[in-house]
């Protein structure tokens, strides 16, 4: 509920975290999409309270949808973090332009619905590296300024384990190619529960840990994560 939301909201800042992430609408493997309205009925009035409420840190709005992201980021969402890098809504470079929002470009091989049916690459460092600093392109000539653009790797986004590894091992080259900071979102992810022997999505503690510690030592400048506390701790 939204009342939950601002709850956890208002926790994860005690908590430490520097940045909060909002989403209406699940991007997990064979997760189906909910519509324009339902998805800004959910995180909106979220985003609306706790800006009013003179909520201390930066809240990003995670969709793919240029309606939602226009009413979130009117109701004060300083950051838009699209899992498709701007492409599943023809609308969405122009809004993230307008706003002056910083903006998340990840990497997505497929739909939430297929993206991990069979994921192949030839060299997946390199596919994805070409594919974010392109986007970084087309995000400049759309007059998005190059100090506002962060870009995402995608970790479980279309990737078996192998290919999450080896990502998170050369963030440091995707950076590089890319020419703006990378942000990581790793934690709880299925990966990690298939390297600690099938573990269960809440008990992925220490994978995700471990992947936000490979990270940082990458250059990772964001951490996208579900245990603020213990990783803020790690950082620290």
């Amino acid at each position: 509920s939204a009342r939950e939301a601002v709850a956890r909201a208002w926790e994860v800042v005690h908590q430490g975290a520097d940045l909060l992430d909002v989403g209406g609408e699940s991007t997990r493997p064979g997760s189906d999409p909910v519509s324009p309205d339902e998805e800004r009925a959910r995180v909106e009035p979220v985003i609306r309270e706790l800006v009013e409420g003179g909520y201390p840190i930066p809240i990003s709005i995670d969709t793919t949808k240029a309606d939602v992201a226009r009413a979130c980021l009117d109701a004060g969402a300083r950051i838009l973090n699209d899992v498709s890098a701007l492409r599943d809504d023809p609308a969405m470079l122009d809004v993230a332009a307008r706003s002056g929002a910083a903006v998340v470009l990840m990497h997505r091989l497929g739909t939430s619905k297929t993206m991990q049916v069979d994921p192949v690459y030839h060299d997946v460092v390199g596919e994805v590296s070409t594919f974010l600093t392109e986007r970084v392109r087309v995000a400049i000539e759309g007059g998005i300024a190059r100090e506002r653009l962060l870009v995402d790797p995608g970790i479980g986004f279309g990737k078996t384990v192998e290919h999450n590894l080896a990502l998170i091992g050369h963030l440091d080259r995707i950076a590089a190619s890319a020419g703006v900071p990378v942000m990581l979102g790793a934690s709880r992810k299925r990966f990690l529960g298939a390297l600690l022997g099938n573990a269960a999505s809440g008990e992925r503690l220490e994978g995700s840990l471990a992947a936000v510690a490979a990270a940082a030592w990458q250059g990772a400048e964001v951490v996208r994560v579900h245990d603020v506390w213990e990783t803020a701790r790690l950082l620290r």
